[in-house]
């Protein structure tokens, strides 16, 4: 019988979990025995009791969960301590960052581990179910709007009061993929003016559905990867990008900037200058601070003063609404085993060749076999 474990999520920041048991019963029904490290949900709500009843193993020791693995299902990248605890030939499906982290792909190649990206998993109609960037990036647009809407010194609608009329909050959103369309969607019900600006003059369409309008900028070709995302701007066409914001950047009272660009560091949007022509009292909100920032100035982890204004840049975005990221996540996780199940053997059929798992299966067999990411490392 296939083992699948599902260990605790180590970041002390970070209270989702892979699996939730909803999840777990179906993979028990469907053949699996499933074994989870005790205490698993707690941080997002479902206690030990939830995951025995719906069939799961609780296991306290992590080293022996994970030497029993014949699928090991997770949210973050292994530490590299635990790479060895795998056994040869076992199945590792979480995000690994494997553009960034070469080390951790070359170790769990050498330990024979098929390792599946979920940040790779393509962006086509049948791996819809399975994409778990688009999952948590909607979280994360809801979330940001959120805090920014706490941080900020006023209220978002409009008000018509006996001591007078409150003009709505205008609120610029930087990049219209799902996050930033889930950013402009969430504060359109709260009532704020809203403005947003893509590279990708395709998606002008979508925003002025929400109700938001659209900045146009005339960056010359720009379009998008086949999988959907933005290409990386030249140094003249983010220049002009800049200077073109700053005046919606000026009268704006929250901005928040979605652009990532997968696998390098994302690009400059909000300089220092920029920031400077704010409104005293204003919120940005930097999605991409994490991971090099978009905003000259934005901390990672952190929400900090600056010239007058508070920048956020948290984080961990979904994980703040951790028990709905836990249940998207392990739904993502569900739909990506469960179509390559095989019911009569029970067992996970990795096919190399399938058109979803040869975009994100990044090691098997003790090779190297994602081409992007072999590419990469050339």
């Amino acid at each position: 019988m296939t083992v699948i474990a599902v260990p605790r999520e180590v970041g002390p920041k970070d209270k989702r979990v892979a699996m939730v048991p909803a999840n777990v019963g179906k993979l028990v029904r469907a053949g699996a025995e499933v074994q989870v490290e005790a205490g698993l949900g707690t941080g997002c709500g479902y206690a030990d009791r939830e995951y025995r009843e719906a069939g799961a193993g609780l296991v306290d020791d992590r080293r022996k969960l994970l030497a029993a693995a014949d699928i090991v299902l997770r949210i973050h990248k292994p530490a590299a301590d635990e790479i060895g605890q795998l056994k040869n030939g076992a199945l590792h499906i979480s995000y690994l960052d494997p553009f960034n982290e070469r080390d951790l792909v070359e170790a769990l190649r050498d330990r024979q581990v098929s390792a599946l990206s979920m940040e790779m998993i393509p962006r086509t109609t049948r791996a819809q179910k399975m994409d778990a960037l688009s999952s948590q990036a909607s979280l994360a647009g809801y979330v940001m709007v959120i805090q920014a809407a706490g941080q900020l010194n006023r209220i978002l609608p409009m008000m018509m009061t006996p001591s007078g009329t409150i003009k709505p909050a205008k609120v610029f959103v930087i990049g219209a993929g799902v996050a930033g369309l889930q950013a402009i969607a969430t504060a359109k019900r709260l009532g704020a003016r809203v403005t947003a600006f893509d590279t990708r003059a395709v998606v002008a369409e979508q925003v002025e559905s929400l109700g938001a309008t659209f900045l146009k900028i005339d960056l010359g070709e720009t379009g998008q990867t086949e999988d959907g995302y933005a290409r990386q701007l030249t140094p003249e066409q983010l220049a002009t990008q800049q200077q073109a914001q700053a005046d919606e950047i000026a009268k704006s009272d929250i901005v928040i900037t979605t652009a990532q660009v997968f696998g390098r560091k994302p690009p400059l949007l909000v300089t220092r200058d920029t920031v400077r022509g704010m409104q005293p009292g204003s919120v940005i909100v930097d999605m991409a601070a994490e991971t090099g920032g978009n905003v000259e100035g934005s901390v990672p982890g952190e929400v900090i003063e600056c010239d007058g204004l508070t920048i956020i840049g948290s984080g961990n975005w979904s994980g703040q609404v951790s028990r709905d990221a836990s249940n998207m996540y392990s739904n993502n996780l569900f739909n990506l085993v469960d179509e390559y199940w095989n019911a009569g053997q029970k067992h996970f059929a990795l096919d190399p060749d399938d058109d979803i798992l040869s975009g994100c299966l990044i090691t098997h067999a003790g090779e190297i076999v994602n081409p992007t990411i072999k590419a990469h490392y050339a």
